[in-house]
């Protein structure tokens, strides 16, 4: 079969891709574009010795039904060799409402964990101690509670809060612009990341404050260009909220993390983390004269793409999953999950997970990608690539700029990403884009069976426990801690130690995020046609 009928060959933000790159294709000045590994501007990686002094932690994404179930699949994770922890929430909790919400029916514990109190996260985490966990948590809206929970959960096993480690997403722009599981309009949202950005500074030293998401927004369809541009413009407007709250840069800075999709295209894709890493290390020095150089590394995990996966023919999802993980160690990931075979059709039973998790250590102790740092560094193909990305995202951001920045410009990067993933889709059903099993090489198959299920029951099981905790709590302290939220909520003190408060004196995260609605209301999106 040859690839004769293609017209043109082009990156996934359009532009051509050559036959052939020669050293006419590139102009690299080593110190300026590429640098040592470990050094300013980091294109070639954080670390000086990267995978040769440590790997990357191998943090498998789970969570379902209750937090018991869920720790369960946690230590199954851990026997297995995972060497990080990473909690899916379930949308009731990401949108702030109890197990035993109306709004929360039919949807408890069903796309991850229900959490909605102290106790639920002690179960979540019995029996793993957290002095040596490194955790991960998927939550945005509702991040400094889940973060306070987990917090309170420490102490109740004695270990001291400033020697934990772990990351929450926190990151709020990005589901205005691309997810959707937003509570409060964009101000008070903001102010409850800076809130968390100067508490965690004092009291939680290692805990990174906010992974600023492109996942998603290339998860809704966007470019690797646009996938760069948006995030970094995100953690731009991050970063210039915590110099206005009068935090210093090199205070919080440190702990920004970042999150990226690892997507099909091999070569773009290691080319575009390596991009990513170039273009954030020149804006901290340059727009915001960080001196720490910690403050300007781009330290990412990477997840393999969800949106590539299909539920056609799905065992050759492993090999996408493979393709894609190898990029994202290509191209330096300080983390990574693997997608399972059949998360395309339900979450992943224990061998889909497995294979997930056995995929990376096979890249990590069989591959030999490990063994040095940046190992295409120096590809002509790569490094015109890494440079088209950087062009490219440096557009656009300052388009996003002139627009007043990311929270003005969020229709603006709506658009941009519809009319991506229509031209995409446009390709395949065209055919000028083969996904195997999908448009070309198509087989008859039986329909899948095996497949992971929630027990159904878990939601009035969950509120019938809620009910016993509500009714066995000091009910006058609860109430006091929720008042005293409030009341700072409509004012302009620090939440997060309130917010701690409350839940150690096991005030529920709906409880809180009503109060917190009550003084902050919610977003409601303007829609235009």
């Amino acid at each position: 079969m040859t690839r004769e009928w293609k017209a043109q060959f082009t990156t996934s933000w359009g532009a051509p891709v050559r036959r052939v790159y020669g050293p006419d294709a590139i102009a690299i000045d080593y110190a300026r574009d590429l640098g040592d590994p470990g050094a300013f501007p980091y294109t070639r990686g954080v670390h000086p010795t990267m995978y040769r002094g440590r790997l990357w932690t191998m943090r498998q994404y789970a969570g379902f039904g209750s937090a018991e179930e869920t720790n369960k699949r946690y230590r199954y994770l851990l026997e297995q060799g995972q060497t990080g922890l990473s909690v899916a929430f379930d949308l009731p909790t990401q949108m702030g409402y109890d197990a035993d919400a109306p709004e929360a029916y039919g949807e408890v514990g069903k796309v991850g964990v229900s959490i909605s109190s102290v106790e639920d996260m002690a179960a979540l985490f019995d029996g793993i101690p957290l002095h040596r966990a490194s955790t991960s948590m998927t939550i945005n809206a509702t991040a400094s509670i889940l973060l306070c929970l987990y917090i309170a959960v420490a102490q109740r096993q004695g270990v001291a809060v400033d020697t934990l480690a772990g990351t929450v997403q926190n990151d709020i722009l990005k589901e205005y612009i691309a997810r959707g599981t937003y509570i409060y309009p964009p101000g008070p949202s903001m102010r409850l990341i800076t809130d968390m950005f100067a508490f965690c500074k004092d009291r939680v030293p290692r805990w990174n404050t906010i992974s600023v998401s492109g996942y998603h927004i290339r998860e809704a369809g966007c470019t690797a260009v646009q996938e760069v541009a948006f995030t970094l413009s995100n953690a731009i407007a991050y970063v210039s909220a915590a110099l206005e709250a009068g935090l210093g840069v090199d205070e919080f800075a440190p702990q920004i993390s970042f999150f990226f999709n690892a997507h099909n295209n091999l070569t773009e894709e290691v080319a575009k983390f390596r991009a990513a890493r170039r273009l954030w290390a020149r804006i901290m020095k340059d727009r915001f004269h960080a001196q720490d150089p910690r403050s300007m590394m781009l330290r990412f995990h990477a997840q393999t793409a969800g949106s590539m996966l299909t539920a056609q023919q799905p065992e050759n999802n492993v090999v996408r999953v493979t393709v894609q993980a190898l990029a994202a160690v290509l191209g330096g990931c300080q983390s990574l999950h693997t997608n399972s075979m059949d998360e395309a059709l339900a979450l992943p039973s224990e061998q889909a997970v497995r294979v997930a998790l056995r995929t990376q250590q096979i890249l990590a102790h069989e591959s030999g990608v490990a063994d040095t740092v940046d190992p295409l560094g120096g590809s002509y193909a790569v490094e015109r690539l890494t440079g088209d990305v950087e062009g490219e995202a440096e557009a656009y951001i300052a388009k996003i700029d002139g627009m007043g920045g990311s929270i003005h410009a969020i229709p603006f990067m709506q658009r941009e990403i519809q009319d991506a993933a229509y031209r995409y889709q446009m390709e395949i059903e065209a055919k000028d884009r083969i996904v195997v099993g999908v448009n070309d090489f198509v087989a008859e198959e039986p329909p899948a069976s095996n497949l992971f299920r929630v027990d159904p029951a878990v939601g009035e099981a969950l509120a019938r426990r809620l009910g016993a905790l509500r009714a066995a709590r000091d009910r006058d302290r609860a109430l006091a801690c929720l008042d005293r939220l409030e009341s700072a909520a409509r004012g302009h003190a620090n939440l997060v130690p309130l917010i701690l408060d409350a839940v150690i004196a096991s005030g529920t995260l709906g409880e809180i995020c009503d109060r917190l609605r009550g003084a902050f209301g919610v977003h409601r999106p303007s829609v235009t046609f």
